[in-house]
This record gives C-alpha cells, sequence and structure tokens, in this order.
C-alpha cells in the first residue's frame, strides 16, 4: 500500500506552484471568457452535486458566465477526478473536491493521478456531519440498541455508501471497526440511488451527508440514531452523536473546489475570492444552514491543509480496516 508520509508539504506545493504557465496561456484579468464546466463525480441529486450547483449559480450570477455542473459518477469519484487533473490548467474545468479525494489516495492500488500533486486547492466552502440514518422498519431507536441489533444478527444488515472511498463509505467502516458488529458493504453510484433503496428498505443503514437526507429525516420517511461529528448538529439539535455512545468517533464531510495543477494564480485567487464573498452572503448563508453545514472560509492554502490532514487521517482508518481496492 502506498504511503503519504509528506502529504501537506506535496499539497502546500500544489497550492504554491499553480502560476508556473506563461501569463498569456489565460488571461486571467478577462476570465472568464467562457463557460466553465464543474466536474462532480456523483450523480444529481446528492450533498456532493447540490454543493456544486449552489456555488456554481453563485459564481454564474457574479461572473457573467455560465458555471456548467458536468455529473461524471463512477470509480468512487476517481473518473471525475481524473478528467480534471487531465484538463488544461486554464481555470476552465473545475473539481468539486469532497472527502472521497482524500480517501481514495490510499484506499485504491491504482489510480493514473496523484491527487495531491495533480490538483491544486481553490477554496473550502462548508464541512457537514454525516448522519447515521436507518429504514424506520428497523427496530433499533438509538445507537446503543443498533449495536446491539447488529450483534444479534451478524452480517445480516448492510450499510450502504455512495460508493468505495467516500466519507460515508468509511465512516461506516470506522464504526463497524469501533464497536465490533459486522455488516454487509454495499456501494452505490451516489447518494441519491443509495437512499432510493434505503427509503426501499433494500438496505437498512447508511452514514449520509447531512445535506442530502435531512428533507427525509424531517419527514419521517428515515429515522437519524446519530451524527457523526463531534457535537450536535444545529438542524438536528435532538439527535445525539455517535460519541455519546461510542467515545471517540468522529467523521464529517467537507465540499470545495480545485483546479489542475498549474493553473495561473491569478484565476485561483479570483474563484477564491469569489467562494468567500459568498460564505459571507446573509442568503448563502442561510442556504448553507439549512443544509447543515457549518462555512471554512480561507485561502487556497488553508483549505489544501486541509485536504492533506483528512488524507492523512484516513490513510490510517484505511489501514487499520485493510481496505483496498483494485
Amino acid at each position: 500500500m502506498r504511503r503519504f508520509p509528506m502529504v501537506a508539504t506535496r499539497f502546500a506545493l500544489a497550492a504554491a506552484c499553480i502560476s508556473l504557465l506563461p501569463s498569456g496561456y489565460a488571461n486571467a484579468a478577462d476570465y472568464p471568457t467562457r463557460q466553465p464546466h464543474v466536474i462532480v463525480g456523483y450523480p444529481p441529486g446528492g450533498s456532493t452535486d447540490i454543493c456544486a450547483r449552489v456555488f456554481g449559480d453563485w459564481l454564474s450570477k457574479r461572473l457573467g458566465q455560465q458555471f456548467i455542473v458536468e455529473n461524471r459518477p463512477g470509480a468512487g469519484n476517481n473518473l471525475a477526478t481524473e478528467a480534471v487533473a487531465k484538463s488544461p490548467p486554464d481555470g476552465y474545468t473545475i473539481l468539486l473536491v469532497n472527502p472521497a479525494n482524500t480517501i481514495n489516495a490510499s484506499l485504491y492500488k491504482h489510480l493514473n493521478f496523484n491527487f495531491l500533486r495533480d490538483i491544486a486547492p481553490v477554496g473550502g466552502f462548508i464541512r457537514v456531519p454525516n448522519v447515521m440514518e436507518v429504514n424506520p422498519s428497523v427496530p433499533a431507536k438509538n445507537v446503543a440498541e443498533f449495536i446491539a441489533y447488529v450483534k444479534a444478527n451478524p452480517d445480516k444488515v448492510n450499510v450502504a455508501s455512495s460508493g468505495n472511498g467516500t466519507s460515508i463509505h468509511l465512516s461506516g467502516e470506522l464504526f463497524k471497526m469501533m464497536t465490533g458488529t459486522k455488516m454487509t458493504h454495499v456501494p452505490y453510484k451516489g447518494s441519491a440511488p443509495m437512499l432510493t433503496d434505503l427509503l426501499g428498505g433494500q438496505v437498512q443503514l447508511t452514514f449520509d451527508n447531512l445535506p442530502s437526507s435531512i428533507g427525509h429525516i424531517k419527514a419521517g420517511k428515515l429515522r437519524a440514531l446519530a451524527v457523526t461529528t463531534a457535537q450536535r448538529s444545529d438542524e438536528l439539535p435532538d439527535v445525539p452523536t455517535v460519541a455519546e455512545t461510542v467515545p471517540g468517533y468522529e467523521a464529517s464531510a467537507f465540499f470545495g473546489f480545485g483546479v489542475p495543477a498549474g493553473t495561473p494564480k491569478e484565476i485561483v485567487e479570483i474563484l477564491n475570492k469569489e467562494i468567500n464573498l459568498a460564505l459571507k452572503d446573509p442568503g448563502m448563508i442561510a442556504k448553507l444552514k439549512e443544509l447543515g453545514g457549518t462555512p471554512i472560509p480561507g485561502t487556497p492554502e488553508d483549505f489544501g491543509k486541509l485536504v492533506a490532514d483528512e488524507t492523512a487521517k484516513w490513510e490510517k482508518v484505511v489501514r487499520a480496516a485493510d481496505l483496498s481496492v483494485n
């Protein structure tokens, strides 16, 4: 398995070296002069897609060109990441960075790109809890009851995820590892089809990103057992944390933008400035709160450090759980 002892350094270098191309390659002063594409590694309807569209709309209104959201699901987000990594570094192909990028670096044995080297950070949007939720047919009403239920029915409970390497997947693996429970992992190509089967009872449990599930929870179609962050969510204040039952458990998702390494610094700064302005806008703040997210404003370097730290964190979980995907 590959090791990443210098992830922070490598991703910081990507952030620092985004202006190596000649200045004429992309005229930053006029950016954008055509429609940029925001590439999302999952189908429409999930949290990653929602974030891409919310911030794509903001950029479209602010910068005068339509930012087109393009869904390219497959291979646990890797198809989309590879497409961006191999695109011209001109600011017109943007990646919706999400936890899968930090997990796949150690989970997948064979990748045609190096995320920390080939994608330069632009800026973060929000961090959101994952929510441990079940189909209402599951008898457990809380985490302790669920652990007891699974241990009484080993390997009979399916835990769904939006794909191998997602934070939803690893949140479940961390839970299994810390509780000694045995469940069958069922990966989907995105949150939307995963939720369809969870709502239909084909699978029993998931650890979904809160934005795509909160509506189903509030409508009573899914039962939230806990949130995965260290603190309770303001949007679900009566739902406990997993850590209240399983001390030390913590996991969360984050979203932001990245671009091909080598993108001119001036273009990265334009995009980063707009992201930070969005995170101060009252209307946007209200919208993000509805999604259960906490804004994470900052510089490209700040976002790069977050991504590097998350990469190192999840590598430890992947190694401890002995996970790998060919």
